[in-house]
């Protein structure tokens, strides 16, 4: 029987390369979306294993409607991948509260609140796989960023903590924070700052989207099973 896997964030970026990586592997996916309809659609009917359902992942209530979907569909949850996520720039002082709270409620507790979600269901049967997608900037910050920063630094945390909690209960929990990846949230960068910034990395490149998905599949997998409660972060050794 086929392992289920609930991606967020997953039409755009990192999302979308996970979910066609989760496909390729032979897992049901729930692909969540919360604008990007269109190309949601797009993608599940390429790939017939495929599910969409749009929710945002700051709504609790809706959380719960997508998470008894994806049961109802197809009969559980393994692995959760918690991709959603939103940036801000701007300088501190420049920020509104109004900005801040939304960049928390997606980044920070929606990850909250999937995982309180498909805690019950993981818990009944000691089995599942949890995956939170941090940043580089949740490591070691950015100027600029502190919104975004300090909600990826609370992604870390909770990875953390959560990964003693369940441990017991043969859950796993652990943390991907990717580095520089070519996305449509990087793609403002110009030629001049993606050059400084790959003179940086020792391996002399900026990474890719199947970076993070190969690294996911990784930790979805029963070859991690020893592993939990990790930071890994895939920044060509930017950040060390």
């Amino acid at each position: 029987m086929s392992k289920t896997v609930l991606i967020t964030g997953g039409s755009r970026g990192i999302g979308r390369t996970m979910v066609y990586a989760f496909s390729k592997a032979g897992y049901n996916v729930l692909l969540n979306f919360n604008k990007s309809e269109a190309i949601a659609n797009e993608i599940a009917r390429e790939l017939p294993n495929v599910k969409v359902y749009g929710a945002d992942v700051a709504d609790q209530n809706s959380v719960i409607n997508m998470i008894e979907y994806t049961k109802n569909v197809f009969g559980s949850i393994d692995v959760l991948i918690n991709n959603a996520g939103i940036s801000c720039t701007g300088l501190l002082q420049d920020i509104s509260i109004d900005e801040w709270n939304r960049v928390i409620a997606t980044n920070l507790t929606g990850t909250y609140n999937l995982c309180k979600a498909v805690l019950p269901e993981m818990i009944s049967k000691k089995d599942g796989s949890i995956i939170n997608i941090s940043s580089v900037w949740g490591i070691c910050g950015a100027a600029n960023e502190v919104a975004y920063s300090a909600s990826k630094a609370g992604v870390i945390g909770l990875t953390k903590a959560l990964a003693k909690e369940l441990g017991p209960s043969n859950i796993r929990v652990n943390c991907i924070a990717p580095g520089i990846v070519m996305t449509d949230m990087t793609s403002d960068l110009t030629m001049e700052e993606l050059d400084d910034i790959t003179s940086q990395i020792p391996l002399g490149k900026v990474g890719s989207t199947d970076d993070v998905a190969n690294l996911a599949l990784f930790l979805a997998d029963e070859k991690s099973s020893y592993i939990t409660g990790q930071v890994i972060s895939p920044n060509g050794g930017w950040v060390i």
